[in-house]
């Protein structure tokens, strides 16, 4: 979720927005400082890990319901406590095998390894029973009617009826929704603040519409007839932003309430780290699309498939003129996105980009930009960073502008922290031996820990939205370069991995492809002649993954291509084979999605009605079949085919 300050006095928007230019100013500040002290600086080797999110249930078996129980403070205080006991004894590197941190909802938490995996291709194997370990950790502090699982959403939050444990009317200053309490968000001062902000500096709730899925009885028009009309508003309420065909949210938690997969990588140095972001940067929509597993919202069946539009709407705070609704007047920029979306440039100085790729005409602050090529910072990096602080701060506590103590990573984490996007380019913080890493950030939660370490391993602006669309996995098209060679190599140091140029397979592989270059924005040299448009072309997720002939290989079989190449233990080359075999059986639609199962349960349940609606009843039955799926009490061929 990004920052969390010791708990201060936090400003509400009146007053922090004229803190705004000294905050972004001190941020600036603290980059450049960081960029002249460690951009030569070299780690050993690559380090990674993983983020996994739950979500605690409380079951009430009489009455057929699952809810979302609000004592995460409780559970993450006895997990925090085993974790400080850990830290005090000898080799705590050793001792300490997960973390854990509070999320947005008071339901949620995050779970990572105690410390990062290596850059070997055994250390992926620590994966999955490391987070398997964190759920043996979690259980130990539930209640026997509860259960920690991993689904993207609950999908009865803000549905009629009860869904909360304990149970609140939906009501509150910070979010004034319609359908959700202010106590589903976790009380540490941050949370509520930052809701409360982002509709302030917006002049509005945020307003969430999602298509809904049309079934055979769906109402039609379908016009919600929860949405609670006769009732006191809020004054924002008084004209409903609510759409016809569609499901309608109004808060923030119905986007940040999500769970999702998350890989964080340290780079050996900044310019590795840059390339990193540009090359994963192309795999976003891909592996979101793979890892669909969102389609009830507030208790019906929508027509998407994924979270990341309603997180997107869930935290834009721009202004009508900044969305362009108005002329500007009061505001600097237009800007054409949420705070959470794609990224919007490569950062990459490597010498076979193409200035052509970047080609969206990106919105900056054009002073930034000049402070920081003024202090060294190159074009690309200096227009990246000043596009991120084009955003306000959000949450800016008292203290931290009265007792200035020349540490200004807070102010700059203030801001670098709430552009949510699909990757995240993090300098080193202060006082630590950590490098300069990427974050990727696309990903949807699976139900198991076999699927989350798959993607989790495999991972080593249109397409954003075709992302979104039902069953994309299969039926949608996303573009994609035709070449993924480049004249760099791999080279090997044991059994330690260490990037070159780009990942490529053996000489005598590559020329088998010869219409092939480098992945994303990054053209091979001997491509000068051709223009942009030849270098890519619109490909299904299969032909991605598993390639379409003799024109494109596939990353799949490049991958097992470079495995067969290197030198590892066989136990290690066949539970890697099993991940990569998984994630090909899904593109290739022999494996559903989570969202598209979860589709066919509803449909498929006897109490089900063909109107899109997903009662408390058939909720109960999806959530307790989730848990008999992550704990391995039944099979699910088309989930997991033959893999579990």
């Amino acid at each position: 979720m990004g920052l969390l300050s010791s708990p201060g006095t936090p400003l509400q928007w009146e007053e922090a927005k004229q803190h705004a230019h000294k905050v972004r100013a001190l941020g600036i500040n603290y980059f450049v400082s960081v960029y002249k002290q460690l951009k030569e600086k070299e780690n050993n080797c690559l380090k990674w890990g993983d983020e996994v999110e739950y979500m605690v249930i409380e079951y009430d078996d009489e009455a057929k319901n699952a809810k979302l129980s609000l004592r995460i403070h409780e559970i993450l205080a006895e997990l925090r406590k085993e974790e400080e006991e850990a830290l005090k004894m000898p080799n705590s590197e050793q001792t300490v095998k997960t973390l854990w941190r509070p999320e947005y909802g008071r339901y949620m938490l995050e779970g990572t390894p105690g410390t990062p995996y290596g850059g070997t291709l055994k250390s992926l194997l620590q994966t999955e029973p490391n987070m398997k370990l964190r759920r043996e950790i979690i259980s130990k502090f539930l209640k026997p009617n509860e259960v920690a699982i991993t689904l993207t959403n609950f999908p009865r939050l803000g549905a009629s009826g009860q869904f909360l444990e304990p149970n609140h009317e939906s009501a509150g200053n910070a979010a004034r929704s319609l359908f959700v309490p202010d106590e589903v968000i976790n009380p540490h001062v941050r949370f509520p603040t930052l809701t409360a902000n982002i509709r302030e500096r917006r002049g509005s709730k945020v307003d969430i519409n999602v298509p809904i899925f049309r079934d055979k009885c769906t109402l039609n028009p379908f016009i919600d007839p929860t949405i609670p009309l006769n009732r006191n508003l809020f004054p924002e309420d008084k004209e409903s932003a609510a759409l016809p065909d569609h499901i309608y949210m109004d808060a923030m938690v119905f986007g940040m309430g999500c769970c999702c997969l998350q890989i964080t990588f340290q780079a050996c140095n900044v310019e590795e780290a840059r390339r990193l972001y540009d090359q994963l940067a192309v795999m976003g929509p891909i592996m979101l699309a793979l890892t669909a597993s969102a389609p009830i919202w507030r208790g019906y069946l929508s027509d998407i498939d994924c979270r990341w539009n309603v997180i997107a709407g869930s935290v834009d705070d721009r202004t009508r003129e900044e969305r362009g609704l108005e002329p500007l007047k009061h505001d600097r920029f237009v800007i054409n996105k949420s705070r959470y979306d794609s990224i919007d440039c490569y950062i990459s100085t490597d010498k076979t980009l193409k200035p052509e790729y970047n080609d969206l005409d990106l919105v900056y602050d054009r002073d930034i930009c000049k402070k920081l090529m003024d202090n060294g910072v190159d074009e690309l990096l200096a227009r990246h960073i000043s596009h991120l602080f084009i955003r306000d701060p959000l949450v800016i506590f008292k203290e931290r502008l009265e007792h200035d103590d020349g540490d200004y990573y807070d102010h700059f984490e203030n801001i670098q922290s709430t552009n949510w996007q699909t990757m995240r380019f993090k300098p080193p913080p202060p006082n630590s031996n950590i490098g300069w890493r990427v974050e990727f950030r696309s990903m949807e939660i699976q139900i198991t820990d076999f699927e989350n370490a798959a993607f989790a391993i495999f991972i080593v602006d249109e397409n954003m939205k075709i992302a979104h669309k039902r069953d994309a996995a299969m039926s949608e098209k996303f573009w994609f370069r035709k070449n993924v060679f480049a004249e760099g190599n791999i080279v090997n140091d044991g059994d330690n991995i260490q990037e070159n140029e780009s990942l490529s397979i053996p000489d005598e592989e590559a020329s088998n492809y010869s219409d092939n270059s480098r992945l994303n924005g990054h053209a091979n040299t001997n491509e000068s002649t051709l223009s942009v448009e030849d270098e890519y072309e619109q490909m299904t997720i299969n032909e991605i993954i598993n390639g379409n002939g003799d024109k494109f290989p596939g990353l799949n079989v490049l991958i097992c291509r470079y495995l067969e190449s290197v030198n590892i233990d066989i136990e290690t080359r066949c539970q890697l084979g099993k991940y990569l075999e998984f994630v090909s059986r899904r593109a290739k639609g022999k494996i559903q999605t989570t969202a598209t199962w979860i589709r066919n349960f509803v449909q498929s349940h006897p109490k089900y009605n063909n109107d899109s609606i997903v009662s408390q009843e058939i909720n109960y039955d999806l959530v307790k079949m989730v848990e008999k799926i992550q704990n391995g009490q039944v099979v699910v061929p088309e989930l997991l085919d033959c893999f579990k």
